[in-house]
């Protein structure tokens, strides 16, 4: 088995770690059509931040597309995303299938790791395979479908730690998928008996973790009017045994899976004639919460008296969760638009992201927030600095030292946010500062203490 060569087809968050998972113990090809990221894998440079080291792999990184007729299986990972109107974009997919069809060898087995909807792999990717090859699926080659389980940022669960799910077009197929992947992946594989049944079952995962969500986001809305702390209540209850099949916050859901992935299964629903309530239910209440968090911001700087067209927000990450460097779906761009349209001011600090901020997100960005051991030398408020003075009395030093804010919402607490204590924040801030923590980053009852005014879900 280790004489296989294998393309990986597509270089991004799932494929990239795959390609060196695999260069472990086969010979592996990471074919992309993306020249700027092939260039900077030849660098030993991975931007998502998911590899390290990558030079260290012994990958043969190329846009070259003929490399993929020497590969044995190739395994096409590219992202499935959704059009304007909430429905699936294949567009990437056949793309992809295209190119493998036009390079693909007698005997290769075709692998489909992206997230699709039943029945697509089969009905719309191998038609595709047969048609720009010439050849007939099943007889000169094979398909299958092993769904990513990729969790961006999560060091622990990692692509090899967790149990992948394989199938294939026939027995033997499924077999010889099984044995490849379970040859690298420490935690085991799973046979489905079907490709539909592993696309349904990669597609239910994130719709399960979507309407957790939203439920939860219902429950901040309800216990909002309430005047209750939703983690509160949600700590309280899961002392119960049966409570908690995993824990659930209230968020703002976004990224290129759970906030994408239900509209293929409701697409498919559709299609054979089921209108699926309850998923489209938890899809509207998840993405109202963009809206809330904005009125929210909105109603506290009322409350303190703030004139809306000369109040300045910051939101502080901008990337769809926490250590990632990955904007797609971010609903931090939702919050800055229903701000906008309340006339506030909106700036943007993202650690994460370089020089595209204000092009993708349409705010200023704030290029440093800089903790004390940073600070401009000899700056005190009106004197200069003491060996005995308070390190929370020094002035913070960003791009536009001027610039203070009315109110700032913690969107994505990534790590680097934790050299940044209330009291440097509140340095930043006018008077009556305002708080908007989603995920209750910073300690709330210290934050009252300083002087803010504390909301979060």
């Amino acid at each position: 088995m280790t004489n296989q060569k294998i393309c990986i087809v597509g270089l991004g968050y799932v494929g990239l770690p795959l390609a060196a998972l695999f260069s472990t113990t086969y010979d592996v090809v990471g074919f992309d059509i993306n020249e700027k990221r092939i260039k900077e894998l030849k660098q030993g440079k991975d931007s998502t931040g998911e590899v390290e080291d990558i030079a260290n792999y012994n990958i043969e990184f190329t846009t070259d597309a003929h490399k993929i007729s020497h590969a044995d299986f190739v395994i096409v990972a590219v992202h499935t995303p959704i059009d304007r109107a909430k429905n699936p974009d294949l567009g990437p997919l056949r793309s992809a299938s295209k190119i493998v069809g036009q390079n693909l060898k007698n005997g290769a087995i075709v692998v489909y790791e992206s997230t699709v909807y039943p029945g697509c792999t089969e009905e719309i990717c191998a038609p595709i395979l047969e048609q720009e090859s010439g050849k007939k699926c099943g007889a000169d080659f094979k398909v299958g479908y092993s769904p990513e389980r990729v969790n961006p940022a999560d060091k622990e669960h990692t692509i090899d730690k967790i149990v992948k799910v394989v199938s294939g077009c026939d027995k033997i197929t499924m077999e010889r998928i099984a044995e490849l992947y379970g040859s690298v992946i420490t935690a085991g594989v799973h046979k489905a008996s079907s490709i539909k049944v592993a696309e349904a079952a990669k597609v239910i995962e994130n719709i399960k973790r979507d309407l957790n969500i939203a439920l939860v986001n219902e429950l901040s809305l309800i216990f909002e009017k309430l005047g209750i702390n939703t983690r509160e209540v949600l700590e309280a209850a899961g002392t119960k045994w049966n409570f908690n099949s995993g824990k659930y916050y209230p968020g703002l859901v976004g990224g290129h899976c759970i906030s994408v992935d239900p509209y293929y299964l409701t697409h498919k629903a559709l299609e054979v004639g089921y209108h699926p309530q309850i998923i489209l239910a938890g899809r509207a209440t998840n993405e109202y919460m963009a809206r809330h968090v904005a009125e929210m911001t909105v109603k506290e700087l009322s409350l303190a008296g703030k004139v809306l067209k000369d109040s300045k927000v910051l939101i502080m990450g901008l990337t769809f969760k926490e250590n990632v460097p990955d904007t797609r779906n971010s609903q931090a761009k939702r919050v800055i638009e229903y701000l906008k349209e309340f006339g506030v001011d909106v700036y943007g600090y993202e650690p994460l992201l370089k020089d595209d901020i204000e092009e993708q997100f349409g705010v200023e960005n704030i290029k440093e927030i800089k903790p004390f051991d940073k600070l401009r030398p000899g700056k005190l408020r009106n004197r200069e600095i003491k060996d005995d003075d308070d390190p929370s009395d020094q002035l913070p030093v960003t791009s536009d030292y001027d610039t203070k804010f009315d109110a700032v919402i913690i969107f994505s607490p990534h790590n680097e946010f934790k050299k940044i204590t209330l009291d440097i924040l509140k340095n930043k801030m006018n008077d009556k500062p305002i708080i908007v923590d989603i995920k209750e980053f910073f300690n709330k009852d210290k934050a009252k203490e300083l002087g803010f005014a504390y909301r979060s879900l």
